[in-house]
C-alpha cells in the first residue's frame, strides 16, 4: 500500500509557470534571472497558503540549475535540480523563524553565510515567519542582510508584513502576494480532480474555492476531506452537507417571504433551518451575504464582484429586479446589528426571528416613511428669506414731482374730534389725486362755522397734554433725601425678614449715601455682601421707587475700601479667627492639632 501524500504536498508547484494566481511575481523573477539582475534579499509577504515558500524554493532551485530553460524555468534533469527536488541540495537552507527567532540562531546562520558553496553558483537562506524574530535578532541580522557576500541571497517570509522593522524592509526587494481568485482555484482543482479520477462537478468545486477564502492550500485540504467523505463523487449538495454551508435555495425562499411580507412562512423556514442544526448565527453572515450579492446584482458595473456560482447568477439577477435597494440597505444594517448582539444575547433564537419579524415588515414600514406617506417627520432647515429685485429706472424729474404731491395728500392723516361727542374718528386718507387750491378762512365764531370749532379744540387738547406731561414729572419725581431713603431701606428689611431671606444680613450691615437728588451708593462690607445686595436689585428698585416716588431713582452697590468707613456691627468669624479663639481658650487643642500635623480647611 503506497503512503498516502495530501494534495497540498503532491502537487507544490515545481516550476514557475504552474505556481496558480502569482503571474505578476513569477515573471518579474523569470525576467531578473534570465537577465542576471538577482537582489541579494526578497522578502515575499501575503495571506496564508498563497505561495510564498513555494516561489521561495523554486527560485532557489533555478538560480543553481546547471541548464536553465530560455523562459527562466529550472531544467529539472541536472544534478543540482535533482538533489533540491530530492532535499539534498547544500546550497538551500530553510529557518522556521516562529520556533528560532533568538540571537543566537542568526548568529549560527551568519556563520554559516562565511563558508563557500561547493557546489553551484548560489548558496540560498529562506527565513519562513520573519516576523516572529526578535528585535535583537533583527538588529543582528542587519550587517549581513545589507551586505552579504556575492554567493548568498536571502529570502524572508511572512505573513505580517507590519511587524517587520523598517531597517528590515528598505534592505529587501518586496512582493507582495494576493490571495488566489475563485476562477484559478477552481481551474487548479479541476486539473487535480482529473489526474486523480475523481468526479466534481462545477458548483461544489465553486463552493470549495468560496470556502477557502482564496487559500489554496485550505482547498486542497477540503477537496481530500470531501473526497474521502463521499469516496470521490462531489455534488453541490454533500459538499454543502460536509462544510456545514446553508443552501441558497433557503436564502431565496426566505427573501421571498420577506418580500411578500409572510411572517409565518419565514418564522417556519427559519424552524426547518434550525432543526437541521445550522447555527442562527451562520444564518445571520450567510444572509447578509445573500444580501449583498442581491445587491450587487442589481447593478451591471459591479457584477464582476458576484461570486457565487454560475447556475444562480441568473436567479440573483431576477430576484433583485423585485426588491428595492432602500429595502436591500436597511436589511444589511439591520442583519449587521443582529449579528453584533448575537454573542451577548442570552436567547440567541428569540434575537434571530426578531430579526426576522422586522426584515418582514421593513417594506411597509419604509413605504409608511416615505414623503407619500404623510407622517415623515423631516427636520426643519432654515432657508434664506426670498426679496424682490425691482428694475431701476431712469430719472425722470416731471414723475418725482407728481409722486411727491400725492405722497403729501396722501400721507397727512388727521386726527378729527367730534365736539358734540368727544369721540375721537380714525385717520382718514385723502383720496384726491389732484392738488386742490387753498382759500383764506373767514373770521367767524366757532358756533357759527363747525369746521372751525373742531380745529380750535384740537388746538386746546394737545396744550392740554403737552402741559399734562409736563407737570406729571414735576409731581411723580421726587428729590432723594437721606431720611426717606433710610425708612424705606429698613421696611424692606422688614420684608426680608418677612420672607426669611438670607440676604438680611447684608442689608442691615450696609451704609447708605446719597449723591444727588435721583441716584445713592450702597456701602457693602465685603464682595459676599454685596452679591447678596445685587441679587435683589430689581425688587429693590421697584420698591423704593414706589415708596420714595421717584421714577428717575439709580443706585450703586459698592464694597467700601476705607477701614474708616467700615461698618460697625457684627461680623461672623472666619475658620481661622474660629480656631485661635478656641485655642485662646483650650491650649491643648492647638497642641494636638499640631502633632497630628492638621491643616485648616479655609
Amino acid at each position: 500500500m503506497d503512503k498516502f501524500i495530501v494534495s497540498a504536498r503532491k502537487y507544490r508547484p515545481q516550476t514557475f509557470d504552474t505556481v496558480v494566481g502569482q503571474s505578476h511575481i513569477t515573471t518579474t523573477l523569470k525576467n531578473a534571472i534570465r537577465n542576471h539582475q538577482l537582489a541579494h534579499a526578497f522578502l515575499f509577504c501575503g495571506p496564508r497558503g498563497v505561495g510564498k515558500t513555494t516561489c521561495a524554493r523554486i527560485l532557489a532551485k533555478t538560480i543553481n540549475c546547471e541548464h536553465p530553460t530560455k523562459e527562466g524555468e529550472a531544467c529539472n534533469k541536472c544534478n543540482s535540480c535533482k538533489s533540491f527536488n530530492e532535499g539534498t541540495s547544500l546550497n538551500y537552507f530553510e529557518l522556521d523563524a516562529a520556533s528560532n527567532n533568538s540571537v543566537d540562531d542568526i548568529r549560527e546562520l551568519v556563520n554559516q553565510v562565511r563558508f563557500v558553496p561547493q557546489s553551484g553558483q548560489y548558496k540560498v537562506y529562506v527565513i519562513d515567519e520573519v516576523h516572529m524574530l526578535t528585535s535583537n535578532a533583527f538588529n543582528a541580522f542587519l550587517k549581513t542582510l545589507e551586505e552579504p557576500p556575492p554567493y548568498a541571497i536571502f529570502i524572508l517570509a511572512t505573513t505580517e508584513k507590519h511587524k517587520i522593522i523598517p531597517t528590515i524592509l528598505s534592505r529587501c526587494q518586496i512582493f507582495d502576494f494576493k490571495r488566489i481568485t475563485i476562477d484559478d482555484t477552481v481551474e487548479h482543482l479541476k486539473a487535480i480532480c482529473s489526474k486523480e479520477d475523481i468526479t466534481a462537478d462545477d458548483p461544489s468545486l465553486h463552493v470549495i474555492a468560496q470556502k477557502s477564502e482564496g487559500c489554496m492550500r485550505d482547498a486542497l485540504s477540503i477537496l481530500d476531506k470531501i473526497v474521502s467523505f463521499t469516496n470521490g463523487q462531489l455534488n453541490y449538495s454533500n459538499t454543502l452537507e460536509h462544510l456545514n454551508i446553508l443552501d441558497d435555495d433557503y436564502y431565496f425562499k426566505l427573501m421571498d417571504y420577506i418580500l411578500q411580507q409572510d411572517l409565518a412562512a419565514a418564522l417556519l423556514l427559519y424552524d426547518e433551518i434550525n432543526r437541521k442544526g445550522f447555527d442562527g448565527e451562520l444564518v445571520l453572515i450567510g444572509f447578509a451575504e445573500f444580501i449583498r450579492n442581491l445587491l450587487v446584482s442589481k447593478d451591471e458595473k459591479v457584477a464582476g464582484l458576484l461570486e457565487v456560482v454560475e447556475s444562480f447568477k441568473e436567479k440573483y439577477i431576477k430576484t433583485a429586479k423585485n426588491a428595492s435597494a432602500a429595502v436591500l440597505v436597511s436589511a444589511l444594517n439591520i442583519l449587521n446589528q443582529a449579528e453584533l448582539n448575537y454573542k451577548v444575547s442570552r436567547n440567541k433564537r428569540l434575537l434571530v426571528e426578531l430579526t426576522l419579524i422586522k426584515l418582514c415588515y421593513l417594506q411597509q414600514a419604509i413605504e409608511l416613511t416615505s414623503e407619500g406617506g404623510g407622517i415623515t417627520k423631516k427636520k426643519v432647515v432654515e432657508t434664506p428669506l426670498a426679496f424682490r429685485i425691482a428694475a431701476i429706472k431712469p430719472f425722470n424729474k416731471k414723475e418725482e414731482n407728481k409722486l411727491a404731491k400725492t405722497k403729501s395728500r396722501t400721507s397727512d392723516a388727521k386726527l378729527i374730534v367730534d365736539t358734540t361727542t368727544g369721540k375721537k374718528n380714525k385717520p382718514e386718507k385723502s383720496l384726491v389725486t389732484e392738488e386742490l387750491p387753498s382759500y383764506p378762512q373767514p373770521q367767524s365764531n366757532s358756533t357759527t362755522n363747525p369746521a372751525n370749532s373742531r380745529l380750535v379744540a384740537l388746538d386746546k387738547l394737545r396744550d392740554q397734554f403737552r402741559n399734562n406731561g409736563d407737570n406729571s414729572n414735576d409731581k411723580m419725581n421726587h428729590p432723594l433725601q437721606a431720611e426717606q431713603l433710610q425708612m424705606a431701606w429698613t421696611d424692606y428689611i422688614q420684608i426680608l425678614k418677612d420672607a426669611k431671606n438670607p440676604a438680611v444680613p447684608s442689608f442691615e450691615r450696609s451704609i447708605l449715601r446719597v449723591k444727588d437728588a435721583e441716584s445713592f451708593e450702597v456701602v457693602s462690607n465685603n464682595n459676599l455682601e454685596q452679591k447678596f445686595i445685587e441679587k435683589e436689585r430689581n425688587k429693590l428698585f421697584s420698591f423704593l421707587k414706589h415708596q420714595l416716588h421717584n421714577n428717575l431713582l439709580r443706585f450703586n452697590v459698592i464694597v467700601s475700601d476705607n477701614p474708616s468707613e467700615q461698618i460697625t456691627g457684627e461680623v461672623p468669624l472666619t475658620i481661622s479667627q474660629q480656631f485661635q479663639k478656641m485655642a485662646e481658650q483650650y491650649p491643648l487643642l492647638k497642641e494636638l492639632k499640631d502633632r497630628l500635623g492638621l491643616e485648616l480647611d479655609y
